[in-house]
């Protein structure tokens, strides 16, 4: 069938709006409709060249749609709503067995290869070229074709615009607060980085019982923004921060989730943690970033640093269980949202978040 979608030709971009032919789904995929994508810095990531990816490439990778044709053996069936996360788990792999589907083998390599979890690509360009897929997903497209174990089934009264953001920025934030960092009633807690992932953290800490949620970033609006959904107080982020955090908290926060992908930050991040506390990354920096922390302190005081993929979420357990609680007025996500584009918007979008202008910008098709 033939598609618009749009394809990273070159570091830098920009993103091109093409006309794609698209392959049926085969064993184990089903075609979505995609209703509704999410900017994520993952994306931009791969537009600016932090993030190094086969090209062409068919962007996007948080995204909510609906199936309107199964593959042979696929689990879904057409009218099924769905979200679509980023690791397409196969299920049998060594970390799949043992409950860590974020870090599926198979999955990995398939999102390295730009392919499904197959193996194959399903786009064609008009020139024969074959594009390959973000993640899986390839979101920012009218129609994809993913492996049914990139989606979880979803209620279908659900707003898809908000559905989507289960995807990537709920999973990821949510999870390294619920999971990653465990946050537990009466725990102190600092976010580094108010995007869309890290609003998401500072809602799921808040939830979990924290008593004092710091809210750190260098856009003003976005810390502004945390204190409205909750956060105790705020920080911009800068040479200082360090000792803000640390005074606010009373000598540190027990936990301090990091989502900015800057080595700098993070190592900030580390120092306003306290004694016997957890510093949680979820930020994915250049891979020729490298970090330097106190090696005595991380004995000495009993400190913990952990790195965190997907919230170290299972999408199909996490992606209902955050529902449930959104639902409930518990993780107000849809407070992240600022901003709804069409396809042909997608530049602009991404300049507002490369800017820090936007938190949470969605394509709706």
């Amino acid at each position: 069938m033939k598609t618009r979608g749009a394809v990273l030709t070159s570091v830098g971009g920009p993103l091109e709006i093409v006309d794609l032919e698209l392959d049926p789904p085969g064993p184990g995929e089903v075609l979505v409709r995609v209703h509704a994508t999410g900017l994520c810095h993952s994306d931009l990531s791969v537009i600016d060249g932090s993030r190094i990816r086969p090209l062409p490439m068919v962007l996007g990778h948080e995204a909510a749609g609906e199936v309107v044709e199964a593959g042979p053996n696929a689990e879904f069936k057409p009218g099924d709503h769905v979200v679509l996360s980023f690791v397409p788990a196969c299920g049998a792999c060594r970390p799949c067995s043992s409950g860590r589907q974020a870090l599926c083998e198979p999955g990995a390599a398939a999102n390295r290869e730009g392919t499904l979890l197959s193996g194959h690509r399903r786009w064609t360009l008009p020139d024969g070229t074959r594009p390959h897929h973000h993640l899986g997903v390839s979101g920012f497209a009218e129609y994809t074709v993913i492996s049914d174990r990139s989606a979880t089934r979803v209620p279908p009264d659900l707003p898809l615009d908000v559905a989507a953001l289960f995807g990537c920025a709920v999973l990821t934030g949510a999870g390294a607060a619920f999971y990653s960092a465990q946050v537990v009633p009466g725990d102190r807690v600092a976010v580094f980085g108010l995007g869309g992932v890290g609003l998401a953290a500072v809602l799921a800490a808040i939830t979990a019982g924290a008593t004092q949620v710091v809210a750190v970033d260098v856009v003003e609006h976005k810390r502004q923004l945390a204190l409205t959904l909750g956060a105790t107080h705020e920080v911009p982020g800068g040479p200082d921060v360090v000792q803000h955090v640390r005074e606010l908290t009373g000598g540190g926060a027990d936990k301090v989730i990091d989502t900015t992908g800057v080595a700098a930050v993070l190592e900030q991040a580390y120092a306003a943690t306290a004694v016997g506390g957890t510093t949680v990354t979820v930020g994915l920096p250049h891979p020729d970033r490298t970090v330097t922390l106190p090696a005595l302190n991380l004995v000495a005081e009993e400190r913990t640093l952990k790195g965190s993929y997907l919230g170290s979420c299972v999408p199909r357990r996490d992606v209902p269980r955050f529902i449930d609680l959104y639902r409930a007025g518990k993780l107000p996500v849809d407070g992240l949202l600022s901003g709804r584009l069409e396809l042909t918007e997608i530049n602009e979008g991404f300049a507002r978040l490369a800017s820090g202008e936007a938190v949470r910008q969605v394509v709706v098709m």
